[in-house]
């Protein structure tokens, strides 16, 4: 019985997951924005094909936007992950492979 826990389970994950995926790119973006704010005290990040900003400037918004975007992606994973095992007492992925393990949409 396990065993078809097991081939079923990343099947109960996938709508976790995205679920957690969609509120942490939200709460990701809202992050940025302020953080932005914080930093440059514009509204808006600098769009990279705007003539009138540096190199610099474009590449530490991108930075700064993939770094939150990662940390917050990873946070709803291992939540996600978490919560199934919880639920269901199994990992949602199989052994150590983690997401590479999981089917792909």
């Amino acid at each position: 019985m396990a065993k078809i826990k097991k081939k079923k389970l990343p099947l109960v994950y996938q709508p976790v997951g995205l679920v957690l995926g969609l509120v942490s790119g939200a709460l990701a973006g809202r992050a940025f924005r302020a953080t932005w704010q914080a930093i440059r005290h514009e509204d808006t990040a600098p769009d990279p094909l705007d003539r009138d900003r540096g190199w610099a400037e474009i590449l530490l918004a991108a930075a700064l936007q993939g770094a939150l975007f990662a940390v917050a992606r990873s946070a709803a994973d291992r939540t996600g992950a978490k919560a199934i095992e919880r639920s269901t007492g199994v990992w949602p992925a199989k052994d150590k492979g983690g997401r590479s393990e999981l089917p792909q949409p």
